[in-house]
C-alpha cells in the first residue's frame, strides 16, 4: 500500500484476526469457552473505545469477524446493539451509533441468515411505531433531530437492511414475503409527521423508495420531492454569490461496516461480507439507471459513496466510561439460542 499509515494497520489487522482465529480454533474445531471469553473481552473493548469513536475505521472489523464464527456470537452482539440503542439511558449518540451498527451488520454479515435478520426487524420496526404512537399527540412531533436522533437512526438501519436483503425475504415464496413486509407498515413510518426520509441518507432514501415502489407497499417520491424542495439552496445575493449548502447526512451518520479496504487483512474478510450486488434495473430519483452487481473488490462497492463520512485514517479514540453488558433492558425473544 502506497499510505504508510495504512499499511500499519494492515498489517495490525492481519495479526489480530490470525490470533483471533488460532485462539478460537484448536485443532480445527472451535473451542466454546475460549470464543465465549474472547467474545466478552471484545465487548467490553468495543463499549469502551470503539462504540464511542465516530467513523471508526475497520478496528470494528474484529468483532463482525468473531460473530462470523457461530450465530450465537452473532445473536449476542446484535442483542447488545439492540439494548444499547433502545435504553433511554444511553446518550443520543451512542443510541444513533448502536442503530448504525444494526443496520450495518444486518445488511453486510454474509453469514446472518435470513430468520436472524427478520427477528431484527421485528424488534426494530415496532420500536418505531411504539415511538410514532409516543409523540403524534405531543408537542415535539415535528422532524428535528436533535430530539429524535435515536428514532431518525433506527429508520435509516431499517431502510439499509431492506435495500440489502429484500431479494432473500421475498424469493421462493413471493407471497408469504410481500405479506411480511406488508406488516411492517412502512407506509406509517414514512408519512408519519416525523418526516424521516427528510433525514436518512438520499442514497439509502431513493434506493428504499424504488423497493418500496417496485414491491408496492408505499409511494415515497412525493415526500422526496417535497423535501427537496425545501432544502433547495439559497443564493446569498442576487449578484451571485455563494449559496448556502444543505447538509446532506444531517445525522452525522456512518456505516461501520462499509467495504474493507485493507489487501493484506482484506483477505479473511472477504469471504464473508456482503458486497453490494442489484440484478434488477431500479427507478431511483425519477430516472432508470442499472446499480451495480456483485463488485470484484470491495473498493468498487460505492452503494453510499460520497454519502457518508469516509475516514482515511484511524479517528483518535474518544474515551468513554466502561459499561457492563447489561443495560436492565428486558430479554430478547429472539436469542434463545446458546453460544
Amino acid at each position: 500500500m502506497a499510505h504508510t499509515s495504512a499499511d500499519r494497520l494492515d498489517i495490525l489487522m492481519m495479526v489480530l484476526l490470525a490470533y483471533i482465529k488460532d485462539l478460537s480454533y484448536v485443532k480445527g474445531t472451535l473451542e466454546l469457552t475460549l470464543t465465549k471469553e474472547l467474545y466478552r473481552d471484545l465487548i467490553a473493548v468495543f463499549d469502551k473505545l470503539i462504540l464511542p469513536t465516530h467513523a471508526s475505521c475497520h478496528v470494528q472489523y474484529v468483532i463482525f469477524y468473531l460473530c462470523s464464527f457461530r450465530l450465537g456470537l452473532a445473536e449476542a452482539f446484535l442483542e447488545h446493539l439492540w439494548k444499547k440503542m433502545q435504553s433511554p439511558s444511553n446518550p443520543a449518540v451512542i443510541r444513533q451509533t448502536a442503530a448504525g451498527y444494526i443496520g450495518s451488520f444486518l445488511a453486510r454479515a454474509k453469514f446472518l441468515p435470513l430468520p436472524t435478520v427478520k427477528a431484527c426487524l421485528d424488534l426494530l420496526v415496532p420500536w418505531l411505531h411504539q415511538y410514532i404512537d409516543s409523540q403524534d399527540a405531543g408537542s415535539k412531533a415535528f422532524c428535528d433531530v436533535s430530539l429524535h436522533g435515536p428514532f431518525y437512526a433506527t429508520c435509516q438501519a431499517v431502510f439499509y437492511t431492506l435495500v440489502f436483503r429484500h431479494r432473500q425475504m421475498v424469493e421462493g415464496n413471493l407471497r408469504k414475503g410481500l405479506a411480511y413486509l406488508q406488516m411492517l407498515n412502512f407506509e406509517r413510518i414514512v408519512m408519519c409527521q416525523l418526516n424521516p426520509l427528510k433525514v436518512c441518507l438520499p442514497a439509502v432514501t431513493n434506493m428504499f423508495a424504488a423497493i418500496t415502489r417496485k414491491y408496492q407497499l408505499v409511494f415515497c417520491y412525493t415526500i422526496i420531492e417535497r423535501n427537496n424542495r425545501q432544502m433547495l439552496p439559497v443564493v446569498r445575493s442576487s449578484l451571485g454569490g455563494d449559496s448556502l449548502t444543505t447538509n446532506a447526512n444531517p445525522l452525522d451518520s456512518f456505516f461501520p461496516f462499509d467495504p474493507y479496504l485493507l489487501k493484506r487483512s482484506g483477505k479473511m474478510i472477504q469471504p464473508i461480507y456482503q458486497v453490494w450486488e442489484e440484478v434488477s434495473v431500479c427507478d431511483v430519483g425519477g430516472a432508470r439507471q442499472t446499480v451495480k452487481k456483485d463488485s470484484v473488490t470491495e473498493e468498487d462497492d460505492d452503494f453510499l459513496r460520497g454519502e457518508s463520512l469516509q475516514s482515511e485514517a484511524v479517528v483518535g479514540f474518544i474515551s468513554g466510561s466502561f459499561e457492563s453488558h447489561s443495560v436492565g433492558s428486558p430479554p430478547v425473544a429472539f436469542l434463545q439460542r446458546p453460544f
